[in-house]
């Protein structure tokens, strides 16, 4: 073993310290880190378009458009939401004679002219498209299309100058399946002032005119709507005055909350913000699960699990204030907890049990194992360190339900595939600890299976992923190979991850960077492979990963040896 703190060996990191200050920023930006985003940046220019950093946004919209005029990741349907997002605040910036669109607005005309051209292939009649399963997709989308397409039909003004040939080039149609249906009901509720199902607050600005001021919709202390700047630039509407004096503190609150989401990125915003408990849950569960050592004090430590713990309600908690409470963030939560000392019962998370499996949230549309294999870990740690108690058996029944579920979700070359992750070596990385710490022997042969098929796809130059090596990937994949009961790796699998780690070390070092700003350098310039309603990246949380597998590496000697 490696004792941190003494000298490392050449080109190793100090991942107790990196962990130290990534604990650290935890405290610091209490709303959480990650990437900005392309769909919610779009909607800010379109929906509030008198919020500082315009010019930001739409310099982050063209300096982010990929060379066959989309936006997002070039795979499959990945692109379609971001392509339309931004080709729709484009044309919007472009049509209202915005002072920072004229101002580039050559350049402008030529991006949405782009970005119509892409969106025209995506959306050609009979292309079968493979649109991603993410949150709210089949509602945005349509939602979208509308938009462009009262931009180009040649309503008030008709398109753009410069983009008139897109009058007769038709209306861009919906995949099958994003017909809108949902959209009409929506906007009814709203109007009669009657609430809509929690989890669409998150994307209120489907509902369009409807959603502003809306009576039954209530800004959080924070400001938000649904943690999501879109959502709450849409409840807001156009800078004013709303009657009443509690309405005009709910939208001063709106209005402070959009400023803070601004100053993350200048201009730009994230998908999601705040995600405090989602984030902070990852980060020390990751970290302690791989026992790197959380070199902090001990009053800053109790401060953010006692964060944890206080969020924890009778149906859990959400990714952050303005999010429903969720199956996924509270069993982060509750694992942390447990692998720190502090745990909590995890009775809570039976509210979210189906007769199969546990789903993410009440009336999910879709199954996850991701949020499976962290109820497992949840209900497992627990039973591990309090015995139970008089509940043991019911723990223990929970566990083994669960455990099967995963085992029988497993894709027939051994990985898993998730709706919250594009990279099947994020769902394998959640299921294979899981399985391997609290499945049993029962489970010996599925987690067997993965470790052969991480071992398979492995690069020639050491790193793993989806479509290309990523850090991210790598980074999963070390931890599916190295966090196991069963003693230590073999011979293959040893050399495996020290070829994984060592690809890990190049990179971060090729970036002349030391200590957290090395996984932090690394980490902004990952691909995005989380789902939201955008693709994202979560930084703090993809470098607790990265952390978490050099520590692994590094402290076995099959592994360093090898």
């Amino acid at each position: 073993m490696i004792e941190y703190g003494s000298s490392l060996p050449a080109g190793f990191v100090d991942t107790g310290a990196a962990a130290r200050e990534l604990v650290a920023e935890l405290r610091a930006h209490p709303w959480g880190r990650s990437s900005p985003s392309v769909y919610e940046t779009g909607r800010l220019v379109s929906l509030a378009p008198w919020l500082d950093g315009q010019a930001e946004r739409l310099r982050f919209l063209v300096g982010t458009q990929r060379a066959d005029g989309g936006w997002g990741l070039p795979h499959d349907g990945y692109s379609l939401v971001p392509t339309l997002s931004a080709t729709e605040a484009l044309l919007s910036a472009l049509a209202t004679g915005d002072p920072a669109a004229n101002a580039r607005r050559a350049e402008l005309v030529k991006a949405a002219d782009h970005g119509l051209e892409r969106l025209s292939c995506l959306l050609a009649p009979g292309r079968d498209l493979d649109v991603p399963d993410m949150p709210a997709i089949e509602h945005i989308t349509p939602y979208l299309i509308a938009l462009i397409n009262a931009r180009l039909d040649g309503a008030g003004d008709g398109p753009p100058a410069g983009l008139e040939s897109w009058h007769d080039a038709g209306p861009l149609r919906a995949p099958a399946g994003m017909g809108g249906e949902l959209l009409p009901l929506v906007r009814d509720l709203l109007d009669r002032g009657e609430a809509v199902p929690a989890k669409l607050l998150h994307a209120l600005e489907i509902a369009g005119d409807a959603a502003r001021s809306a009576r039954s919709v209530r800004p959080e202390r924070s400001g938000t709507v649904g943690a999501s700047p879109a959502a709450t630039a849409a409840w807001l509407g156009p800078a004013g005055t709303a009657p009443g004096a509690s309405e005009d503190a709910e939208r001063a609150a709106a209005r402070r909350y959009l400023e803070a989401a601004v100053e993350q990125h200048g201009g730009p915003v994230p998908v999601a913000v705040p995600i405090t408990e989602f984030e902070r849950g990852w980060v020390l569960g990751w970290l302690a699960r791989a026992g790197v050592p959380l070199q902090v004090p001990e009053r800053e430590l109790d401060d953010l699990l006692d964060g944890l713990r206080t969020s924890l309600g009778e149906s859990g908690t959400g990714g952050g204030v303005g999010l429903p409470p969720d199956a996924d963030t509270s069993s982060g939560a509750l694992y942390a907890l447990s692998l720190l000392g502090r745990p909590h019962p995890p009775d809570l998370l039976w509210n979210y049990e189906t007769e199969t499996h546990f789903c993410t949230w009440q009336g999910e549309n879709g199954r996850s194992v991701t949020t499976n294999a962290h109820v497992l870990e949840a209900f497992g740690q627990y039973l591990e360190c309090t015995g139970g108690g008089e509940r043991a058996a019911r723990y223990a029944a929970t566990t083994a339900k669960v455990a099967s579920w995963l085992c029988e979700q497993q894709d027939r070359d051994g990985a898993w595939r998730d709706r919250w992750h594009a990279s099947p070596y994020y769902a394998t990385a959640c299921a294979v600890p899981a399985l391997t710490r609290f499945g049993g022997d029962r489970c010996a042969g599925a987690v067997e299976r993965a470790r052969r098929w991480v071992l398979e796809t492995q690069r020639p130059d050491g790193s793993w992923g989806r479509w290309d090596g990523t850090v991210e990937e790598t980074a999963y994949a070390v931890q599916i190979l190295l966090l196991r009961q069963d003693g230590p790796p073999g011979r293959d699998a040893s050399r495996a991850a020290a070829r994984g780690a060592a690809y890990l070390r190049t990179v971060i070092h090729r970036s002349g960077q030391t200590g957290l700003s090395m996984t932090n350098s690394v980490s902004s310039a990952e691909p995005h492979l989380w789902h939201d309603k955008d693709i994202y990246h979560p930084t703090t949380i993809v470098r607790a990963a990265i952390l978490a597998s050099l520590h692994l590496a590094q402290s076995r000697p099959q592994v360093t040896g090898a």
